[in-house]
């Protein structure tokens, strides 16, 4: 899926770290990339605002060349994904539900032209909708393209629905209405209205969906497109969102699209979301669109891990000195979170030593010489001092340093005695 557009990404970030970072230079392969986002469908909106985007981040920036190439990868990763974030997100599942609650049906109304699978979408949807157990209706709307009704009924068939149904050339807003009648008196969880489908430019078809929505009143109105058919299919978009104003689209054919552009395109042109793709000739091959999946499939890394580290490797040196202060801090450093309790004063009535793990009494009676405690007085003193030496990330004492400072100097391991004596603290 969608290697144009990974293509096109990964070759940009390459561009830019055999370049300086001059604004002439930028400007070149800045417009190598709109080259090759263009190929890949990907609409001008969505390209403008890539360029604006990376120049931003990149002119003027002092970084070091062999890191270009992930400055601009991350810059366009944040870019796509506030471009998806951007549009927000419908539960379609959770507004079901709550529109049960009260008692009334749900209505989707599917829009999109002729051969983009839209019927075919409605089923796998209906599918989905049954798995999740709400009962759903389907009205047939289409009532001018030949076979449009046997094919739905087909559907309807082979997920046991009720479909609701008249002649062609009968009133599509009057079969909606009917359906969502249907769904009200029979306690029905979900109407899905199937439309017409000529080509956007049609005036009369865009006429009769605007009627079908003013006479039902869907609550969702959803756009299928084709991923394949590109740039057609942005402009579909496009121009069924001025008539319509969908809340959102779904994608069919996204498994064998290579150039992966529709998705950026339709979400920046339309500010809506897409909601699912279809990936397969299956009812079960429907699946919620993901951003974090897109994203790593057209840059091959996750968008919340990329770039949030800087990864610099250091050489280390030879210690010839060990400063007690210095080797304190590096120890410190290198332990665990710090944890946040209080050390003020523990109860009589507790185990002083509770939460402390036996590992760390035994480290910090080792290195400190401390004897066992005499008394329950003494317990408390003890267990309060090992749970500041946790804190400040275990130090070590300043005999263990010169002992560490001896053996570096000296180059020769020296091993550690243990001693446990836990089970006396225990006592």
């Amino acid at each position: 899926m969608f290697e144009n557009l990974r293509s096109a990404f990964s070759n940009v970030a390459k561009s830019f770290s055999e370049k300086e970072l001059s604004e002439k230079d930028i400007n070149n392969i800045l417009q190598q990339l709109e080259i090759s986002l263009l190929e890949s469908d990907v609409a001008t909106e969505v390209i403008d605002s890539l360029k604006s985007d990376l120049k931003k981040s990149l002119i003027g920036t002092k970084v070091d060349k062999h890191e270009i190439e992930s400055l601009v990868k991350k810059s366009l990763i944040d870019s796509i994904s506030v471009l998806f974030d951007a549009t927000g997100k419908i539960d379609i599942l959770e507004k079901i539900s709550a529109k049960k609650k009260l008692q009334e049906p749900y209505v989707i109304l599917f829009v999109g032209i002729n051969g983009t699978g839209k019927t075919t979408t409605l089923a796998k949807l209906a599918h989905m909708l049954q798995q999740a157990k709400f009962s759903v209706v389907v009205a047939a709307a289409d009532t001018y393209r030949a076979g449009a009704i046997e094919q739905l009924t087909e559907h309807t068939n082979r997920l046991n629905l009720k479909i609701i149904a008249q002649n062609y050339g009968a009133d599509p807003a009057a079969v909606a209405k009917d359906a969502v009648l249907h769904a009200k008196s029979n306690k029905i969880d979900c109407v899905l209205i199937d439309t017409a489908g000529r080509m956007q430019t049609s005036k009369n078809l865009m006429d009769q969906i605007a009627k079908i929505t003013k006479v039902v009143n869907p609550d969702l109105k959803l756009f299928v497109g084709d991923s394949l058919a590109g740039n057609d299919t942005v402009n579909q978009a496009r121009e069924f969102y001025q008539h319509v104003k969908f809340d959102g689209a779904i994608l069919t054919k996204s498994d064998a699209d290579a150039r992966g552009g529709a998705a950026l395109s339709i979400v920046k042109v339309t500010n809506t979301p897409i909601l699912f793709v279809g990936v397969g000739q299956g009812y079960k091959d429907l699946k919620p669109f993901d951003k974090e999946l897109f994203i790593e499939t057209v840059f091959g890394v996750k968008p919340e891990s990329y770039g949030t580290e800087t990864k610099i490797q250091h050489m280390e040196q030879p210690v010839t000195k060990i400063q007690n202060e210095s080797l304190v801090q590096t120890q410190a450093k290198k332990q665990e979170i710090k944890p946040t309790e209080s050390f003020e004063k523990i109860s009589e009535n507790e185990d002083p030593f509770e939460g402390i793990k036996t590992e760390d009494i035994n480290n910090y009676v080792e290195q400190f010489g401390v004897s066992p405690p005499e008394n329950d007085t003494q317990a408390r003193e003890l267990a309060a001092k090992i749970k500041e030496w946790i804190a400040n990330g275990r130090p070590k004492s300043e005999k263990n340093i010169q002992d560490d400072s001896n053996e570096l100097n000296n180059d020769i391991p020296k091993p550690k005695k243990k001693r446990s004596f836990f089970g006396k603290l225990r006592k």
